[in-house]
This record gives C-alpha cells, structure tokens and sequence, in this order.
C-alpha cells in the first residue's frame, strides 16, 4: 500500500504539484487529429492537467492550443469563430493567433496599439500518429517528439480512438498494467458466447504452468509472463509500462483453437492514460500492424465491438453510455449466463471496475498480494521520476531511446534464454 503522502503525489496533476510537474517534462495527447479535421473547423475544448484550454486548427492548417477563456472577460473562446488565422472571441471580438497572440479587437479604434499587449497562453503542439500532442512544461525541458514507433504506421495499419473515464490516471494506468486481472474480470462462462469482451481461447487453456517476472527498465516496467505448453515449449509475453502514462501489449499470437496451431501476426496495441484532471482520466487507445495489409473497416468495426468502444458507444464528448449513472448497464441475466461481468466489452469492463473504486482510490486500505508487483515497481519508479525532477534531474524515459519500445509474445523452445532471444524488445535498467 501507499502512505496518503505518497497516494497524493501521484494522483494531484495540476500546475505546481510533483506528479504534475512531472507530467509536463513529456508530450501529452491533447485531442484526435480527426477532431479538427479541416482548416477554419470548429474549435474543441481540451482538459489537460488541470487547465481548460480549447484547440483549433486555422486558416492555414496550424494548430493552436490555447486557454479556453479570453484575457477581456473570460468568455470561452470554444464559443469563438474560427476565421482569417485567428480564433475570434464572439463577445467583444478580440481575435488569437496559434501562438495566443492578440492580432485584432473589434471593441478598439483600428490604430489602437493595446493589443500588443495581451498574450494569451498558448501551449506547442505537434501531429503524430493520428494524434495532436502538447508539451506544457518550460520549453527548455520539451523531450524529444513523440515518435513512437506504432505512430510512424502508414494511417491505413493504425488506428486510434478515445473515451473518457471518470476516475483518477493512476487507478486507470493500473488496471491497465494489472495482467491478473485479464482471465477473471475478462472471462467467458459460455465458451460460445457472442457477447464482446468473453475471454477465451489460447490464454484460457488448462495444463499452462505459468510464471511471471517482473523487473523495472529505463523506461519504465516490464512484464513477462511464460507459460510453459504440452510441446517443449514455452510462450513468452512481454508487456511494457512506459513512463509516464504508457501501456503496450502484443497480440501477435493467433489460436484460432484448433489443436494449438499458432499464427504470428505483426499486430501490437496500447493504451495513454492522459490526466484531465485529477478525477478524470482521457484514454487514448491504439492498434498497429507492422506488416501485411492494412485495417479494413470490418477489422476496425470487430475490434470495437469486441472491446465495447466503437462510436455507438459514445457520447460527443467522449463520455461512454455506459457510465456510473446508469451502472454501466450491468446485465445480471447476462452475468449469470455468459460474462463473468454481465459488462459488454472489455473496454467497459475495465473502466467499471476503475471507476467503482471512487474517483481516487484510498491506496492506504490496499492489500497488495503477489501478483500486483508490477504496480508495486510502477509506484515506486514514479515517486523516484518525481524525486529526480524535484532534484532538478534530468526526467525519466524523455530520451529517444524510449520511443523505440515494443511488447511482444513469442513462443519459443522450453529453456530458451528469453531475455537474449528477445533483447530487441526487452530492455533492463541501466545500473
């Protein structure tokens, strides 16, 4: 468990806190590049850390971030008009460029010099990967781009697709590390069931003896779980915790359930646990294919409805229909007779459970068991990040190197060296 201390300097994310100071060492995702998908589109509204801002894309194509309420009244600029380069206040017509400099007011004589003046906060961005993300720290700390390696995916093998969850990062982040939770919270009771979000197959076989290790990296923590198969052999999956809110999980392993044939498939996912605030958490979620044809609209569509996230699920703002308000549409007939949740989707699934803990857990009432190391190692290598930088260290994981981390699952023969075999995506702490 966590002292309240500790519990508090990893959950508050606002200007001026440790973790939140941490967070702005690193790029953040701010919004889809669909949502602003043409010059002059409508502005969006963007929760970040804390601070209300609103994006924009301008006449010529660049992105803006900006705070959302104009230096004159306050009036929100998501209100604003999107014109002429500039994103124009409807109150008194004071008008921003990208970098949040005051470039017009209507309310003023056309040769008056008060405009230069007013600036308003502006944060950089960059687009990568199908997403739009801004640094919010001090320029001479902005890291590297956020070159991924799954954002540098032609857009025809990538896709990326977001929901809001209401509860704090943290609790968000380690529900998606937590691999213990998978075949429970995840389980089938109908092997045939069509319900989304059934766990079955491979990972559900009887007869695996499974271990797990668990060790801290460079970049964060990684995980392995080896099961050991009938054949001599042992299947090998490595997750990744990248800091600060990076998860990444193979899935290149098909088991189409015929007497253990397997397929590899170049095919990875991930999830970006961005805080909006300390209470609510945006999570980007991605899929990527190194090689072979691109997603279809079938392949996308099933992945969703698998998952329980496609559109249908959400609401404009991104908030899921399936939310605490309505308990998350439980099933309990559906419980009883298909799911081991009676949640559709593991999507749903997880965010029920994070959410039902409260919108930040109370970690000094934990009873932590063996199979939360890897949250155990992901706590304690945040409280050192945040250390460094209070020390005026340099941030954990902000060098390029970071971006080059992969999960992956292979099976191999029984005793083969894994860590060798595999140092590719594997990558220890330096002493």
């Amino acid at each position: 468990m966590l002292s309240r201390e500790e519990n508090e300097i990893l959950t508050r994310v606002g200007s001026g806190t440790p973790m939140g100071e941490l967070m702005r060492r690193y790029w953040v995702p701010a919004a889809l590049s669909r949502e602003l998908p043409e010059p002059d589109c409508p502005p969006v509204r963007v929760k970040l850390l804390g601070e209300n801002l609103v994006a924009f894309r301008d006449t010529s194509g660049r992105l803006g971030l900006l705070d959302e309420f104009c230096p004159h009244r306050r009036a929100s600029l998501f209100l604003g008009r999107n014109e002429e380069d500039g994103l124009r206040c409807v109150y008194h017509g004071w008008k921003f460029d990208v970098a949040g400099n005051c470039i017009d007011m209507l309310n003023l004589p056309l040769d008056s010099k008060f405009r230069t003046k007013i600036r308003l906060k502006a944060y950089p961005t960059v687009e990568i990967g199908g997403i739009i993300w801004a640094h919010l720290g001090s320029p001479e700390k902005r890291p590297p781009l956020p070159l991924f390696e799954w954002t540098q995916l032609p857009e025809t093998h990538r896709f990326v697709q977001k929901a809001w969850e209401e509860c704090n990062w943290l609790q968000a982040m380690e529900g998606g590390i937590d691999a213990a939770h998978a075949p429970i919270l995840h389980r089938a009771i109908n092997p045939n069931t069509r319900e989304p979000g059934g766990f079955r197959g491979m990972r559900t076989k009887a007869g695996f003896e499974t271990t797990e290790e668990v060790e801290p990296t460079d970049h964060g923590v990684m995980s392995a779980r080896l099961s050991k198969m009938s054949d001599n052999k042992v299947w090998v999956r490595i997750n990744q915790y990248v800091t600060p809110f990076h998860t990444f999980f193979p899935a290149e392993i098909y088991d189409p359930q015929s007497e253990g044939t397997i397929e590899y498939k170049p095919f990875i996912n991930g999830h970006i646990f961005v805080p909006m605030d300390d209470e609510n958490t945006m999570t980007y979620n991605w899929i990527g294919r190194f090689a072979g044809e691109p997603f279809s609209n079938a392949e996308i569509a099933e992945h969703e409805r698998s998952k329980g996230r496609g559109q249908s699920e959400l609401m404009p703002n991104f908030r899921k229909k399936r939310n605490k308000d309505c308990d998350w549409l439980i099933d309990r007939q559906l419980q009883k007779t298909e799911t081991y949740t009676g949640i559709a989707g593991n999507h749903n699934q997880d965010h029920a459970v994070q959410e039902s803990m409260g919108p930040i857990v109370d970690r000094t009432q934990e009873h932590l068991c063996d199979t939360d190391l890897q949250i155990i190692l992901a706590r304690k290598f945040l409280l050192e990040a945040v250390r460094m930088v209070q020390e005026g260290r340099e941030a954990r994981g902000v060098q390029p190197s970071y971006y080059t981390v992969r999960a992956t699952e292979r099976v191999l023969e029984d005793g083969t060296r894994w860590r060798e075999t595999l140092r590719y995506f594997y990558n220890p702490i330096k002493p």
